[in-house]
């Protein structure tokens, strides 16, 4: 009588068989990617913020001449550009714009640089430069006035006083706080005085200094706007003013989105010129807000 044993029965029972190549499931891709994404929802919230302005102001029965919706702050527009020759005060200002933002940039950087790698220097200039701040720019617009007449140089002027703070206390600071251990090791390469500028204080100071850059962009549209409202005879900041002596909320709303298109422009250079030169930095760091 035949017995079979455990061992028997372990040896005898067939082996599970595997597929010599199993198959995977495929992750489905998106249909867009991140920066797609991102793309899209702002154009969404355009949209919305189009749309709540076009019928927001009906519904609430805001008055036109309160708040005009967005079709009629179009049609303004192009009453303007065929009458009140938009175009030419809009290039007015956005010149404005880049030679107050350009001199006050380099000013601002001049200086910082200065004061900067001259401890002695800043501790006599800074209670000036402080109190050059501190005061209001709209004060300095009329006498700009006074002493240049109706021109684009008060404007200009205004500009360059507001951009220069910001960047010149970026760059102040940066170098300042320059890591004294690469200055050393350059020094020990028998390297010059603007060898070590070069190559380690103003590199250094780069990053802090296109920050700087980002916020002058802004303010030096500030600084003209408010030079043309105090003083002037051409560009948007005049245009603001003749559409509120006239009543005409719509021209003063395109005059403010026209200001607002130069200064967005204006802030997009500087981050493109940003990614140029801080290409070699994680983009964390060179971002866009």
């Amino acid at each position: 009588m035949n017995t079979t044993t455990a061992k028997d029965l372990t040896m005898s029972s067939p082996e599970p068989t595997s597929s010599p190549n199993p198959v995977k499931p495929t992750a489905r891709r998106p249909l867009l990617n991140d920066k797609a994404r991102t793309v899209c929802g702002s154009l969404a919230l355009l949209v919305v913020f189009i749309a709540a302005w076009q019928w927001g102001p009906g519904m609430l029965g805001m008055p036109e001449y309160i708040l005009p919706n967005f079709m009629q702050v179009v049609r303004e527009a192009v009453v303007m550009w065929n009458n009140a020759q938009l175009l030419q005060h809009f290039g007015i200002t956005a010149m404005e714009v880049v030679f107050g933002f350009l001199f006050g940039a380099l000013l601002g950087l001049a200086v910082g640089v200065a004061l900067g790698l001259s401890p002695r220097a800043e501790a006599m200039l800074s209670p000036y430069i402080l109190a050059l701040q501190i005061a209001p720019k709209v004060a300095f617009a009329p006498l700009f006035v006074m002493w240049l007449g109706y021109t684009i140089y008060p404007k200009i002027i205004v500009a360059v006083l507001i951009v220069f703070f910001p960047i010149m206390i970026n760059v102040l600071s940066a170098i300042r706080t320059v890591d004294p251990d690469m200055v050393n090791l350059v020094r020990t390469l028998n390297a010059g005085r603007w060898q070590i500028f070069h190559l380690v204080e103003f590199r250094s100071a780069l990053p802090a200094l296109f920050s700087g850059l980002r916020i002058a962009s802004t303010l030096s549209v500030i600084g003209v706007t408010v030079g043309e409202l105090v003083g002037g005879n051409q560009g948007l900041g005049y245009l603001l003013v003749d559409g509120e002596g006239q009543g005409n909320t719509a021209a003063v709303f395109v005059s403010i989105v026209a200001l607002t298109l130069i200064g967005v422009v204006t802030y997009g250079v500087v981050v493109w010129v940003e990614r140029k030169v801080l290409h070699y930095l994680p983009k964390a760091n060179t971002s866009t807000v």
